[in-house]
């Protein structure tokens, strides 16, 4: 048995726009019907929904028959909890909240067997590696390991050219929730101070040949942000399209006006 090319790396490594959707429902049936919408990435998240190590491998297993690719986001950059992520398949990760380039090494770190990295090996007990049947596993499985590293301070934005120096990096993400709120703009991404902040960010890690990624439920700051070279953008999450639909559907017949994003909305 061949171990699964990460095509979605491979995409970021030749700068092919990827579309994604954040999944926060942690089920695996609705995983499995936003899989067959035509997203090229969905993004497992267990930092700010209820996801437990088994919700996450069953939202792996819904999504694997589709192209769709699907990437987990842990709830830290822990080096115990990444383990466990990439043994239950997970073959990319986003890794929330980095500050520095010790951080951002450790991230890489923790998704390599050694003497690349640190990551425990236990390939025969693992999904990852189909139980052993996969030719040659341990020797072949950090070539398909896809890191990118999110970025989301002010603090992090002053570290961003060394984070981006570090081997292995693929990718990094602006959290445009979290920036606002560290510029002194909690709930408001849009502002134009943090827009203008968060452009040159992506300006500066499409120079280094990195892949920039951002989510925004803004269609036209989404659209914005491509043009700029961001690789992989999120344009929605699971929650909040049921959310909205369910809230438009009801004031149809009951009259009143439905809740509206924001201009700027994250999400």
């Amino acid at each position: 048995m061949q171990l699964p090319v990460n095509n979605f790396k491979r995409a970021l490594a030749e700068r092919r726009p990827q579309i994604g959707l954040w999944l926060a429902m942690t089920h695996p049936y609705p995983a499995e019907i936003v899989a067959g919408a035509g997203f090229d990435w969905l993004l497992i998240d267990n930092e700010h929904a209820p996801n437990q190590l088994q919700s996450t491998l069953a939202q792996l297993q819904a999504v694997a028959p589709y192209a769709s690719h699907p990437i987990v986001r842990p709830a830290w950059n822990d080096p115990v909890e990444i383990k466990r992520l990439l043994d239950i398949g997970a073959q990319t990760l986003l890794v929330p909240m980095v500050q520095n380039a010790d951080e951002a090494r450790a991230a890489v770190e923790a998704m390599r067997y050694p003497p690349n990295g640190i990551r425990g090996v236990g390939s025969a007990l693992a999904r990852a590696s189909r139980w052993n049947r996969v030719d040659d596993y341990l020797h072949q499985a950090d070539a398909q390991m896809c890191t990118l590293i999110q970025v989301e301070t002010a603090e992090s934005l002053e570290h961003l050219d060394a984070i981006l120096a570090v081997q292995g990096v693929d990718g990094v993400f602006i959290g445009p929730g979290d920036l606002a709120a560290s510029m002194g703009h909690l709930g408001a991404p849009g502002h134009p101070e943090v827009r203008k902040t968060i452009e040159g960010a992506i300006q500066r890690i499409v120079a280094s040949g990195k892949a920039a990624g951002i989510l925004s439920a803004d269609q036209a700051q989404a659209k914005h942000y491509l043009s700029l070279g961001a690789t992989f953008v999120a344009v929605g999450t699971d929650v909040t399209l049921l959310a909205r639909s369910a809230e438009q559907l009801a004031q149809a017949f009951r009259g009143g006006n439905a809740a509206k994003p924001q201009a700027g909305s994250v999400y």
